[in-house]
């Protein structure tokens, strides 16, 4: 059941008196990936984005220091994946319901006596219900920290394995993505229906981007026919064991990070 996640950091194989009697409740660091079942071109699975987020969280909270409480909530596998719901097998929530199901769930583990929560999103459909959620949970109970982060966030190797054509327009099932899943679940990746196909028809010499400061409004079907944004038939197993090592390094260090922090209050000075 717990999938990635080492079991002694799996939040529901703990028992209700286990979180009762857990001591200094307010620094233990609880962590909800939240990713998506879309479309990944024809030659990954549905799965991407949940597999990459809870394999980084996996990898990180094993090499994490034992002294350091920080658990794993169960992953909410559907998002906000509208954007791609022309593919078959995509999946997806309004933003709405999965701004709710975050409102809720941060009550329920606010009223077990945790006062840390990251909102770990693998996804890039839905950074700003993250957000959104982020603040509204903290003005709901404002002793209750909440981290909106989003599982590349951290400092990764990324920009030395990847070509710049790759890091500006290789958003989707391109070759970072395929590369962690050729080593997080090789079995589901086929390579054979690789495709190599970037966005057409992108603004020139303007201000405006597909992603950005200044970005525009799009759906996948209007910048791809195969469902992939980069260049997956680059990807190899080898840049996929860097990526994810660099990746837990910089998970293990912001969760370290997080245990440590201490909401700032101008009332105490």
């Amino acid at each position: 059941m717990h999938n990635f996640i080492p079991p002694e950091r799996f939040f529901p194989y703990l028992t209700w008196t286990d979180i009762e009697q857990m001591p200094d409740k307010e620094n233990v660091v609880i962590i909800q990936p939240v990713a998506s079942i879309e479309q990944h071109g024809p030659h990954l699975p549905l799965i991407v984005d949940a597999a990459i987020g809870v394999g980084v969280l996996g990898k990180a909270l094993g090499c994490l220091d034992p002294e350091i409480p920080a658990y794993a909530l169960p992953p909410l596998y559907y998002g906000k994946s509208n954007e791609h719901w022309h593919f078959p097998g995509t999946i997806t929530l309004s933003a709405q319901t999965l701004l709710a199901v975050l409102m809720e769930m941060a009550d329920s583990i606010y009223r077990c006596g945790f006062r840390k929560l990251v909102l770990m999103n693998s996804h890039g459909g839905q950074p700003q219900v993250m957000e959104i959620a982020a603040r509204d949970i903290h003005q709901k109970h404002e002793d209750f920290m909440v981290f909106p982060l989003f599982t590349w966030g951290v400092p990764n190797m990324a920009k030395e394995l990847a070509t710049q054509k790759e890091l500006e327009l290789g958003i989707h099932g391109g070759d970072l993505e395929t590369s962690l899943m050729l080593c997080l679940l090789p079995g589901q990746v086929k390579m054979d229906r690789a495709v190599k196909e970037y966005p057409q028809g992108l603004p020139e010499d303007s201000l405006l981007s597909m992603e950005g400061q200044l970005s525009f409004a799009w759906l996948t079907k209007g910048l791809t026919q195969s469902g992939v944004l980069g260049d997956a038939t680059a990807a190899t197993e080898e840049k996929g064991d860097r990526l994810l090592a660099s990746l837990c390094d910089g998970w293990v260090n912001v969760i370290r990070d997080i245990y440590r922090f201490q909401q700032p209050d101008v009332t105490k000075r």
